[in-house]
């Protein structure tokens, strides 16, 4: 399945269409297999749509995170990047070399399900990045 079929309709049962734009940057996304800064995706995008400007990557990755198809989480240094959304997950990131791994929803439900019972809100994202030092950094190496 295209990136095209997985998407349009996506969009379309929220009432938007699919732009080039918004195509692009979903495709890039979709493969990269990580996450990307908003500075990636543009390197990569623009070379598809010469035409595309900075600001536009940005404005179509917020455009895509308030309609549940890419998913925003912070680097170490509080740099903002991006993924597709594909499945609710959280980070834990070493603050000291980088280095990441997925934590998976089901380990925080209950904790998001107390958080909405005592608060009265209703969580509309479900993403947290957790920073400490991984087991290697904390043997000094």
């Amino acid at each position: 399945m295209t990136c095209a079929e997985l998407y349009t309709p996506q969009l379309r049962a929220r009432g938007y269409r699919m732009t080039p734009q918004r195509l692009a940057i979903l495709h890039t996304l979709h493969h990269a297999g990580a996450h990307l800064s908003p500075t990636e995706i543009y390197e990569t995008v623009k070379k598809e749509l010469p035409g595309l400007t900075e600001t536009t990557v940005y404005r179509t990755l917020e455009f895509l995170a308030e309609n549940g198809l890419a998913r925003p989480a912070q680097r170490s240094k509080g740099h903002l990047v991006y993924e597709i959304a594909q499945h609710e997950h959280h980070h834990i990131v070493c603050r000291v070399c980088g280095d990441e791994m997925e934590v998976e929803h089901t380990l925080l439900k209950t904790l998001y399900q107390k958080l909405e019972s005592t608060s009265g809100y209703k969580l509309t994202d479900s993403h947290i990045t957790f920073f400490g030092l991984c087991p290697e950094c904390q043997k000094g190496k």
